[in-house]
């Protein structure tokens, strides 16, 4: 689809952090890698043409130390609530994916696209 109007799109590929991280007691025990991709859209305006991706880089980051949580979908909420602490930041997608939880996939996850109301 091609947009009705110009915007500027961020993107972080493939941020990988191992946490603890999945609902069922054989992912409890140790960490998992999960890689993150990360869209961010908004309209440029005079004097505002881009966003700094390394504060969502961090934010990220930060999950390696967090305590243990049972769903990649709260990874993926937290995530756009800090897209949408950005005030230029008018729509996002976040793509969470567990790395290693099947041997014969790739990955599993979930992806959210989100628009600021």
């Amino acid at each position: 689809m091609i947009p009705t109007e110009d915007y500027n799109r961020v993107l972080l590929e493939d941020v990988t952090v191992e946490l603890l991280v999945g609902l069922h007691a054989w992912e409890k025990p140790r960490p998992q890698r999960v890689a993150v991709t990360l869209e961010l859209f908004w309209r440029p305006t005079p004097g505002r043409a881009w966003v700094d991706y390394d504060p969502f880089r961090d934010f990220i980051r930060s999950w390696a130390g967090r305590a243990h949580v049972d769903l990649i979908e709260t990874l993926a909420e937290e995530l756009v609530q800090r897209c949408f602490a950005e005030p230029i930041v008018e729509a996002c997608r976040v793509a969470v994916r567990k790395l290693d939880i099947f041997p014969e996939a790739r990955a599993a996850g979930i992806e959210f696209t989100r628009r600021r109301k």
